[in-house]
Order: structure tokens, then C-alpha cells, then sequence
């Protein structure tokens, strides 16, 4: 153990000499290293702060949630498009019996969105995503309510004028008073204020509850032909039932519903995250091994440069290798020896360049909302892959140093 340290120990010494006495030479030998870190490690960080975000807005839709619709999420093959489109919106009718005969459902929920201007007085908020949803919509998917209330079931079953509005939308239509109890115009009409939703953020798909209104169904069904728009039955999954039991048993009540005969297809798609998430893994592991192909140029570059650096400290230093050897150093002292500095000096490289993504970083998080965060997972790639190249690149240099003569290594430097 006191062997290694002392290695160790010397390693570091000569690669920092290294550093000192060639500044310039070693500087743009580990360059190579830092651009390549850079390049790979940002790849990775951006890339895995983007999925870490669409995926925390894709869990906002619930992984036990099921979603019963016209057109199915992941379309392939050579299915005719013109079936998709022929196909019937699902209806609230078909949401009462889903309700009504599933044992799998803990909450049925019936939902469509329209985009429309919103008015209040003099003041108004262009392309509002309007969710006109049933009762249950709050017990499928969670709404977080920061001031005022949801709709009563009677709100919901009458179709009352009543709205539930995003954070953006009271502060642009109320900015000097109390929204709760006043009034906004919505399709025209008048609809009363009844609660502002929790302060959200922008989302990974550019939408926010924050630009959102939420008001029953049933009233915007007077504005609204549900047949001429995308509707959605969204069913919960019961605790301890998977999204599969739920599955089958979803696809054998539509079918029951709409009297699909055996061996015919489906006329509606059920939907899950899961699909989506399915997608986004290929995806980002597709970009991800483009950024490490566009890395690993960089990184051939600078392992030549640990590998240069190395030669050169091999030759200066031929003379102090013979007398180690004289005086009793094993091979493999030396082999070691060398190898802890190749992989010091690619180890300063790599560092360097995980601090320009860190303080790349924390330039990006004060200027936009996007979180861009530096993983501890990936600092750990950085430095490993560092410590890998300095280890493969410096092994040559070493094994030429650990057999030198020891008699000529010394005439060597005489």
C-alpha cells in the first residue's frame, strides 16, 4: 500500500512538472481531452436534462392511466389512414357505461380541449387551451388548486358557467384584484371565476397549466359539437391492477359497445405513457450515440497527445529510469509509474472540461427557465472515460520506460 502511494505520489508530482516546465506543449496535447469530455459530457447533459423533463410532464399523466381515443399515439405499419379518420370520437355515453361495468376502474374521466380568447373588461389572453372535462377529471389526473375550489358534482353535472383558471390568465385578466367571484367571458358567454391553478412553469412541449382553463363539459357542449372534436375517455387503473388487466378489459367493453363483430378491427385506440416513453428511449439513445460518435474524434485526438506527452517525458527522463533501475526499481515500478501520470495528465484534461460544462450550465439556468443540471452520473462517465484514455494511451510510453536497459539509459543521458 505505502508502494502505491508513493507511486501515486510521484505520478502526480511529474505530471504536474510536466504542466509546469511545457506549459504550452502540454496545454494543447490535453486539449484533445478537454473538447472531447466537453463534447460528450454536454451531449449527455443536455440530453438527459431534456428527458428528465419530458418524462416528469409525461408522469403528470399518470403511468396507470389509460386513454381511450380515435387516434392511437404511435401510428406504424401500413395501416390506411383513412381508417383512423373514419373512425367515431368516443362520447360521454360510452364514458357512463365504462363506468358503469369496469371493475378495473377506480375513476372514468370524459375530456376535450378547444383554444379560444378569454376576456375580462378591457383585457384579454389570446389562444387559451380550454380543458372541458367531466366530474372525475380530478381523480384520474391530479390538479393542483392554489387559491379557491373544484367543481361540485352538481357544477358538473348541470354544465354551469363556472372555470377553474391558470396562474398566467389571472394575473393578465385580474392584475389589480381578487379573481375568485368575478367574471370572464369564455365562447362569449359569461363564466364565473371559481379557482386559480397552482403556478406551474413551462412545460417540455412548450404547454402549461399556467395558460389553461378548466370548465365542465357539459357546459361547453352548448358551444361545442363533441363529434366534430378529438375527445378522450381517460380511465385510472384500480391499486394492483396493471395497466394490461385494464387494458383487455377497456378493449372488451368498447368492442361490446360499439358491436364489433369477432375477427373485425377496432374502431378506437387505447393509449398509454408507456408508449410514449418507449419512443423517447429510442430517441434519445439514438442522439446520445451520435454525440458520443462526435466525442470520441476529440478524444482519439487527445489520447495521441497523452500519448506524445508521454514519449517525450520517457526521453527526458531516460537517464532517471536507469538509475531507478540501478538501484533495485522493479519493471513494474516503472510501468506504474508512468501509467499514474498519463492518467493524471488526462484526468486534468477531462476535469477542465467538466468545469466549462458546469459553468456552462449555471450561464444557461440564468438566463432561461430550463433546468440544465451537470449529473453526478455523468461527471462520473467524464472522469472514467478520462482515466480510460490517459490508462490506454500511456501504456505504450510505460512499457517502453519499464524495459529499458539500465546501462544505457544511463550512458543515455551522460
Amino acid at each position: 500500500m505505502l508502494l502505491i502511494l508513493k507511486l501515486i505520489r510521484e505520478s502526480y508530482l511529474f505530471a504536474f512538472q510536466a504542466i509546469i516546465v511545457n506549459k504550452v506543449r502540454t496545454l494543447l496535447s490535453l486539449s484533445g481531452i478537454t473538447i472531447g469530455i466537453f463534447s460528450v459530457i454536454s451531449v449527455l447533459t443536455v440530453f438527459d436534462s431534456l428527458e428528465n423533463s419530458i418524462r416528469d410532464s409525461l408522469s403528470d399523466l399518470g403511468n396507470n392511466v389509460i386513454f381511450i381515443q380515435k387516434w392511437p399515439w404511435a401510428m406504424g405499419g401500413d395501416y390506411p389512414w383513412w381508417k383512423y379518420m373514419n373512425r367515431p370520437q368516443p362520447t360521454i355515453a360510452e364514458m357512463d357505461e365504462i363506468q358503469r361495468r369496469s371493475t378495473a376502474a377506480e375513476s372514468v374521466a370524459f375530456m376535450f380541449q378547444a383554444n379560444r380568447t378569454v376576456k375580462h373588461l378591457n383585457n384579454s389572453y389570446n389562444n387559451v387551451e380550454i380543458l372541458c372535462v367531466s366530474h372525475d377529471y380530478d381523480k384520474v389526473l391530479s390538479i393542483d388548486i392554489s387559491d379557491g375550489r373544484y367543481f361540485t358534482r352538481v357544477e358538473s353535472l348541470a354544465g354551469r358557467n363556472v372555470a377553474i383558471i391558470g396562474a398566467k390568465i389571472a394575473e393578465s385578466l385580474f392584475p389589480d384584484s381578487d379573481p375568485i367571484g368575478q367574471n370572464i367571458k369564455v365562447f362569449g358567454g359569461k363564466v364565473s371565476v371559481i379557482g386559480i391553478l397552482k403556478r406551474q412553469g413551462e412545460g417540455s412541449f412548450g404547454n402549461s397549466s399556467d395558460e389553461q382553463i378548466i370548465i365542465p363539459v357539459n357546459f361547453a357542449r352548448n358551444y361545442i359539437d363533441t363529434r366534430n372534436t378529438g375527445t378522450t375517455i381517460m380511465v385510472k387503473a384500480k391499486p394492483n391492477v396493471s395497466n394490461a388487466q385494464l387494458k383487455d378489459q377497456l378493449t372488451g367493453i368498447m368492442r361490446s359497445l360499439r358491436k364489433i363483430r369477432p375477427g373485425d378491427e377496432n374502431d378506437f385506440a387505447i393509449n398509454e405513457v408507456s408508449v410514449i416513453n418507449d419512443g423517447l428511449q429510442s430517441f434519445f439513445s439514438g442522439l446520445a450515440a451520435i454525440g458520443w460518435i462526435i466525442g470520441a474524434f476529440s478524444l482519439l485526438v487527445g489520447g495521441f497527445g497523452i500519448a506524445n506527452i508521454m514519449f517525450v517525458s520517457v526521453r527526458e527522463r531516460t537517464n532517471i529510469i536507469g538509475i531507478q533501475k540501478a538501484i533495485g526499481a522493479k519493471n513494474y515500478f516503472i510501468l506504474l509509474e508512468f501509467l499514474f501520470e498519463a492518467v493524471f495528465l488526462s484526468l486534468i484534461g477531462g476535469i477542465v472540461g467538466l468545469l466549462l460544462i458546469f459553468i456552462g450550465t449555471l450561464a444557461f439556468q440564468s438566463q432561461m427557465s430550463f433546468d440544465l443540471t451537470l449529473t453526478q452520473h455523468n461527471i462520473i462517465i467524464g472522469i472514467g472515460i478520462s482515466s480510460l484514455i490517459g490508462l490506454i494511451s500511456g501504456f505504450v510510453p510505460a512499457w517502453v520506460a519499464s524495459r529499458l536497459d539500465p546501462v544505457e539509459a544511463i550512458r543515455f543521458g551522460v
